[in-house]
C-alpha cells in the first residue's frame, strides 16, 4: 500500500460485503417465494423482501464504487486522500441510512417507487453523503496528478450523484413520474455506472498487465464516448409504453441497439490488454474477475438487453421473466463482478500480505458465474413461454405462473449456487490466510536471514 489513506477503502469494502451477503440471501428468499408463494407472506410480504434485495444491491455496489475510488485515486493522483475523516463520516451516513431504510421497510413504511422506496430522510442522507464524497475525492484529484482514469471516474461519480436529485421529484402525473424515475434508474446503470466500471477496469488492467498507460487511456476514451452516445438516448426504450410521444419507440430502438457497442469494446479491451501485457502478476484471481466481468457484462447487458429492446419485440415481452433474465445477468456481469474484481485486487494490499490462497476465490467466481448463467437461461425460457401464453394467447397471469413452476424451482437452485459462491468469496477475502512453511537453513534473499517461505 503506497498511501496510508487508502486504508479507508478497507472499511467500505467490508461494509459492502456485509450488504452483499444480505442481498444474495434476500434474493434466495425471493426465489423461494416464487416456488412457495405463501412463504413468510404474513410477516414479510413479497414486495418487502424484494425491496431489501434490490436496495441492498444498489447500496453495496455504491459502497464498492466509493471504496474503489478511495483506493485507486491516491495512486493515480500520487497523494493522500484530502480528508479521511470525511470519508468515514460519509460511510457512517450511508450505513445509518441503509439500516434506517431496512427497519422502515420492516414496518411497511416506504416511498412505493421501485428502487427508490427509501424514506425522504434516507434520500437526503444519501445526497449529503454523495456531496461529501464529491468534495473529498475532487479535492484529492485537483491537488494531484490528473489521469484519464481519475477523470472518467470523477465524471461518472459526479453524474451519478447529480442524477440522484431526480429521486426527489415525484409528480402527480404518472407519465412524468415514470420519466423522471428512469432518469435515475436507466441513466445510472446504462450511462454513469458504465463510466465508473470502465475506469475501474482500466485501473485493474494497468496494474495487472503492465500495458502502457497511453494505450489503455485511448481505449478508455472510446468506451466512454460510445457509452454516453448510446446510453443517454437509449433511455427511450423505457418510454415506449408510459404515455410519452410515439417517436420514442424509434429513438429508443435505434440508440438501444448501439448500447451493445460499449460493452463489446470493454470485453475486447480487457482481452487485448491481457494479450499485449508483459507482466506476470501474482494475483490471478483479480485478473479472472476482471476478464469475467467484461465478458459477462457483454452478454448480460449487451446481448440479453438487445434481445428485447426493439419496440416490436418489447410490446410482447415487456415486464416478463425475460426482463428479469437480462437484469440479473447484466447487473452481475457489469457491476457485481467488477466490484468483486477491485476488492480481490485491493484486499491483499490493504491487509499487507501476498495474494491469499486464490483457489477459493477463483472457485467462487466459477460457482457464482455458472449459477447466474443457469438462472439467466431458466428465466429466459420462462419468459418466452410467459410471453406466448400471456401476451399472445391472452391467458391469465396467475394461470401462466402455475405453468412456470418448474423454471422457478430451477431458478431457486441456481440462486443457491450463487449464494454459496458469495459466501465462499467473502470467506476467501476475510478469513483465509496463506500458509507459511518454515524451512530452517534456507535464507530469504531479500533479508539475508532465515525467514518463513510462503507456501501455496
Amino acid at each position: 500500500m503506497k498511501y496510508k489513506s487508502q486504508q479507508v477503502a478497507y472499511a467500505y469494502f467490508a461494509c459492502a460485503m456485509a450488504l452483499f451477503a444480505v442481498q444474495v440471501l434476500g434474493g434466495l428468499t425471493v426465489g423461494w417465494i416464487y416456488v412457495q408463494p405463501n412463504f413468510i407472506a404474513e410477516i414479510f410480504p413479497f414486495h418487502i423482501v424484494r425491496m431489501v434485495h434490490t436496495n441492498a444491491l444498489i447500496v453495496w455496489l455504491l459502497l464498492g464504487f466509493f471504496g474503489a475510488a478511495y483506493f485507486l485515486v491516491p495512486e493515480e493522483s500520487e497523494r493522500e486522500i484530502h480528508s479521511t475523516k470525511l470519508a468515514y463520516l460519509q460511510l457512517a451516513i450511508l450505513m445509518i441510512g441503509t439500516l434506517g431504510a431496512v427497519i422502515s421497510y420492516g414496518f411497511k413504511v416506504h416511498g412505493g417507487r421501485e428502487f427508490l422506496e427509501q424514506p425522504l430522510w434516507v434520500k437526503v442522507g444519501i445526497l449529503v453523503a454523495a456531496l461529501i464524497f464529491l468534495y473529498n475525492i475532487s479535492m484529492t484529484v485537483l491537488a494531484g496528478r490528473k489521469t484519464a482514469i481519475t477523470g472518467v471516474l470523477l465524471m461518472g461519480l459526479w453524474l451519478l450523484s447529480l442524477l440522484w436529485v431526480f429521486a426527489f421529484i415525484n409528480p402527480d402525473n404518472l407519465s412524468l413520474d415514470k420519466m423522471y424515475w428512469w432518469f435515475v434508474v436507466h441513466l445510472w446503470v446504462e450511462a454513469t455506472w458504465e463510466l465508473v466500471m470502465a475506469a475501474i477496469l482500466a485501473f485493474l488492467l494497468l496494474k495487472l498487465t503492465g500495458v502502457d498507460r497511453e494505450v489503455i487511456e485511448k481505449w478508455l476514451y472510446v468506451i466512454v464516448a460510445t457509452a454516453l452516445f448510446s446510453g443517454i438516448l437509449g433511455t427511450g426504450h423505457h418510454f415506449y409504453w408510459i404515455g410519452l410521444p410515439g417517436y420514442w419507440q424509434w429513438v429508443g430502438s435505434i440508440f438501444s441497439t448501439f448500447e451493445v457497442i460499449p460493452f463489446f469494446l470493454m470485453m475486447s479491451f480487457a482481452f487485448i490488454m491481457v494479450w499485449k501485457g508483459r507482466r506476470n502478476h501474482p494475483n490471478k484471481a483479480a485478473l479472472l474477475w476482471s476478464l469475467g466481468s467484461a465478458t459477462v457484462a457483454f452478454f448480460g447487458a449487451g446481448v440479453w438487453g438487445f434481445l428485447h429492446t426493439l419496440h416490436g419485440v418489447n410490446f410482447y415481452s415487456h415486464g416478463t421473466q425475460i426482463t428479469a433474465a437480462h437484469g440479473h445477468l447484466s447487473f452481475y456481469g457489469a457491476y457485481v463482478a467488477m466490484n468483486l474484481a477491485i476488492i480481490t485486487y485491493a484486499m491483499p494490499i490493504l491487509r499487507n500480505r501476498e495474494p491469499y490462497n486464490q483457489v477459493l476465490n477463483m472457485g467462487s467466481f466459477w460457482l457464482m458465474t455458472s449459477g447466474m448463467a443457469f438462472m439467466t437461461f431458466t428465466l429466459t425460457f420462462a419468459g418466452v413461454i410467459q410471453t406466448h401464453m400471456q401476451r399472445v394467447l391472452g391467458e391469465y397471469f396467475m394461470s401462466v405462473q402455475d405453468e412456470l413452476i418448474l423454471f422457478y424451482i430451477m431458478r431457486f437452485g441456481s440462486g443457491l449456487a450463487v449464494v454459496i459462491g458469495a459466501i465462499l468469496f467473502i470467506y476467501s477475502i476475510f478469513v483465509v490466510r496463506k500458509r507459511e512453511i518454515v524451512q530452517p537453513g534456507i535464507a530469504n534473499p531479500a533479508q539475508g536471514t532465515s525467514e518463513p517461505i510462503p507456501g501455496e
